[in-house]
């Protein structure tokens, strides 16, 4: 083991990261309005000077695992009008493609205690461009490209500063900050540096529902020129500071007269340090104690030089804390080093690796401290004006079980600083590849009665927890526990983790069958289903007429989650024969979607088309008539992802299964005639569960391998690209809803503003196919090929086809012929070599020229291309 593993099996060394929030303002947390629009009632504007409610945010922030205390970077090029506390982005409106933070920043190392981690703030040295970004973006329209920062100019001519953070761990309780700014103008200049140390407000509210005390803590400068830090919760602990700075104090509390024009707030309020340096005004309290506290350097740096910061934060009280920095943070380094030499695969090339390696620093730095708890939010505060009446029937009103206080995977902690369901499952299958016990942690955790509903319903994300996000949990634990078996020894396996998330699971897959199959039919509504405006029309809509979308995403997941249930019970019951009959409950179920699928209720009338060999959305009518919607889409693909093969060993030792499946095919036919043939043995006398036989897989794939259609250079698209010239229409009612290929930014606004499933590349869907054709190739083997790509005349098997995607997928992030990075689109500047290997895992990706879109710090589920990477050297050495 690797020292960085050996601290894996020590919690203390968890218990300080990186899990402060990149934006707090705008979130619905931080929402008291009657109307429910969060985006205006905290803004940019507002954050300086607005004590949060429910969390913190800060440039390269770092906390204690209940965000009792934070320490982040503060920056000022002595010509904005503000310090740079946080970063700055559009608002939903204010983005001619929906949010979208306009900074240049980059994650670029860490390991999974944090006991050394890295990033990159790229600041210019003229002033923020602020009104220009929201003024361009919107006179843009949503046919437009978005106005980003290197759009400005003010890059050009390398007038900016490089600014590194690093962090660096002595011990669970001793944390290392090192600032190293780089000037890259072509003169001198000068920067002010302001590490920042400060307390969330957990004594304004009259709340500890978050298990912090309510209690007022201090900051208070010492004669020695450091600062001790007094908290009854966390203890004593000191921070100090190179050389002599200018220590400023205030508190974290709102500046009421800026905010509301009232005169009764504290005298040194949470903006006083910004107000001090900017304007020199008295706002920082000259007993030099507070809540928040910032050192401040003015440093001069020459051309092409760099200047150096180096705070430590620390519990025991050290002598001389600045001796064994250097050496420490060194040593932290070269750990880091062997803990992923020790897990890259070694045939990668030195490309691969830095993407991969930058894909697990951006999934561990977007970590976040989540604290949401709905009923007390509706209610309001004890200390706090109570909130309008409106929001006890507004936004998860019906949600008042839901606590979430804790350390949790992000999206994006800015554009998305709250979880999403079906991307947590995904960035917990990534997580597993360096840290499986935090990933099983945090898919129990989604599970556990302080998130799921009473009914059994998981929360989608924060803005509708309601919503439905495909049901993908059950797969990513059979995944994880896959993972970590292919590492550990025999009778290792975590069989209580498979047992735990098991029975909750049970809950969820209860709560779908009673909830979301509208008519009892095994054909499933799942709403808009994490694609947002992938359909024809918004597929959340309830006609008033009762009429209903029966959705082929919809149902294959279900037949997915069933046969993921079933596998998962398989295992358990090699260990415990009770679970025998619970295998046999989610086969059942699978064939009955499976024949649902092809056949709903007997008439005739299923979801796969034979005309056009693919599976369509229909809408069923109130006179029970549908209305196919004859659109390819990855809608129609995602039948594929419901695969299971058995071996048959794993079938002998489970007779009651075995002959069950035998049941079925004497006894119901129709049913086992609608599936695969799973009596008939494939390689190695193994048996296939699917949707597809052979003929329906090679029909889908036919289609999903023409580059006319979804297989683009860099992976598989969402909608095929025969839309772009011939748009899709429908028409109900009298209304023509229109559909077109857009392989990037999205022209549509259905449902959100940077939502997109309309044509670019989602690496989710696309690590899904890939698994499914590696599982089909273990059934089929060499025997059964397809043409790839279509056309070419050329035909290769099943594992050749993922392989050949799996590459497509890696080379969005590395260099081409020309070494230059798809993903970074034909912007020049990303040529710079101050740019060019560091890499952005943005939310999606063009579906023509493999460019990065939407949010652009998703390391979320973009980072599975770190997995992808592992498999590709896996399966082919």
């Amino acid at each position: 083991m690797t020292i960085e593993q050996q601290r894996l099996e020590d919690p203390a060394w968890r218990r300080w990261g990186p899990y402060v929030s990149d934006r707090q303002w705008g979130t619905v947390r931080e929402d008291y309005s009657s109307n429910g629009d969060a985006w205006n009632y905290t803004t940019h504007d507002m954050a300086r000077s607005y004590t949060y409610r429910w969390g913190e945010e800060g440039i390269a922030g770092f906390c204690d695992e209940k965000q009792q205390l934070c320490l982040a970077l503060s920056l000022w090029n002595g010509q904005d009008t503000i310090l740079k506390e946080r970063y700055f982005g559009l608002t939903n409106h204010e983005g001619n493609h929906g949010e979208d933070v306009k900074e240049l920043y980059y994650y670029i190392d860490n390991t999974p205690t944090h006991s050394y981690q890295r990033m990159l703030y790229k600041y210019p040295q003229t002033a923020y461009p602020y009104q220009w970004l929201i003024d361009e973006n919107g006179r843009r329209t949503r046919h437009d490209p978005e106005f980003e920062l290197l759009d400005t100019g003010l890059f050009d001519d390398d007038r900016y500063f490089d600014v590194f953070v690093e962090y660096a761990k002595a011990g669970p309780k001793d944390i290392l900050m090192t600032i190293t700014v780089h000037n890259r103008g072509p003169e001198a200049a000068s920067l002010h540096v302001l590490p920042t140390l400060w307390f969330r407000n957990t004594w304004g509210f009259g709340d500890d529902t978050d298990g912090v005390p309510n209690y007022y803590p201090q900051l208070v400068l010492q004669p020695d020129k450091t600062v001790s830090v007094e908290d009854s919760d966390l203890g004593h602990y000191v921070l100090s500071a190179d050389g002599s700075p200018e220590w400023l104090f205030c508190e974290n509390e709102s500046n009421l007269a800026r905010l509301y024009n009232t005169h009764n707030g504290s005298r040194y309020p949470k903006d006083g340090i910004n107000d001090h340096v900017i304007h020199g005004a008295p706002t920082v309290n000259p007993a030099q104690t507070g809540t928040k506290a910032a050192a401040h350097y003015v440093l001069n740096i020459d051309t092409g030089a760099s200047s150096t910061i180096r705070v430590r934060l620390e519990s025991a009280g050290l002598a001389k804390p600045m001796d064994d920095f250097d050496a420490i943070v060194t040593q932290r380094k070269v750990e880091a080093d062997e803990f992923y030499k020790h897990l890259q695969p070694k045939k990668a090339t030195d490309d691969e690796k830095l993407v991969q390696r930058q894909a697990f620093a951006g999934m561990l730095w977007s970590k976040q401290y989540y604290y949401y708890d709905v009923s007390r939010w509706l209610a309001g505060d004890p200390n706090s004006p109570p909130p309008p009446p409106e929001r006890l029937q507004g936004r998860n009103h019906t949600w008042l079980q839901l606590i979430n206080a804790g350390v949790i995977s992000m999206p994006d902690k800015w554009e998305y600083p709250w979880y999403a369901a079906w991307d947590w499952a995904f960035h917990c299958v990534a997580l597993a590849v360096i840290d499986p016990d935090f990933a099983k942690q945090q898919l129990m955790l989604l599970t556990n009665e302080w998130f799921m509903h009473p009914n059994g319903q998981l929360p989608a994300y924060e803005w509708a927890f309601s919503d439905v996000n495909p049901p993908v949990q059950a797969w990513a634990a059979w995944r994880i526990y896959h993972l970590e078996l292919e590492r550990k020894p025999p009778g290792e396996e975590d069989l209580t983790f498979l047992r735990g998330i098991f029975h909750k699971l049970m809950l969820n897959f209860t709560w779908w069958v009673n909830r979301k199959d509208q008519s009892g039919n095994n054909i499933f509504e799942g709403g808009f289903l994490g694609l947002d405006n992938i359909g024809v029309f918004d597929r959340n809509t309830l006609f008033p007429d009762g009429s209903h979308l029966e959705q082929a995403d919809g149902t294959s997941w279900m037949a997915m989650y069933a046969l993921n249930m079933m596998r998962i019970a398989l295992e358990l019951a090699q260990h415990d024969c009770v679970y025998d009959e619970m295998a046999t409950k989610f086969f059942d179920h699978f064939l009955y979607i499976a024949g649902a699928i092809t056949n709903i209720g007997q008439t005739n009338v299923g979801l796969w088309d034979e005309e056009d060999a693919f599976f369509y959305d229909q809408l069923r009518l109130d006179d029970g008539n549908v209305l196919r919607m004859r659109v390819r889409t990855i809608v129609g693909l995602i039948p594929m992802f419901a695969v299971e093969i058995l071996d048959n060993e794993l079938l002998k030792a489970n007779t009651p299964f075995l002959q069950r499946m035998i049941w079925f095919q004497g006894h119901r036919p129709d049913l086992y005639n609608q599936v695969s043939r799973y009596t008939e043995k494939g390689v190695g006398e193994k048996r296939l569960l699917s949707l597809l036989r052979g003929f329906r897989l090679k029909a889908l794939l036919t289609k999903m391998l023409d580059e006319s259609e979804f297989l683009s250079p860099h992976g598989i698209r969402g909608v095929s690209k025969v839309y772009q010239d011939h748009p899709y229409d429908f028409t109900l009612e009298n209304t023509t809803f229109l559909l077109a290929y857009t392989p990037a930014e999205s022209d549509s606004d259905m449902f959100g503003g940077n939502s997109n499933w309309r044509g670019p590349v989602w690496m989710p869907i696309n690590y899904l196919l890939i698994e499914s054709l590696d599982r089909f190739y273990d059934y089929f083997g060499d025997e059964f090929t397809v043409e790839y790509p279509i056309g070419s005349g050329q035909q290769i098997t099943l594992k050749a086809v993922a392989h050949e995607l799996t590459n497509r997928l890696i080379s969005i992030f590395t260099k081409d012929a020309a070494g230059k990075r798809p993903v970074f689109g034909q912007h020049p500047k990303y040529q710079d070599p101050h740019f060019k290997d560091y890499v952005l895992f943005y939310e999606y990706f063009d579906g023509d020229n493999g460019r990065g879109v939407g949010a652009s710090h998703q390391t979320g589920w973009t980072g599975l291309v770190a997995e992808l990477i592992d498999r590709k050297y896996d399966s082919f050495v």
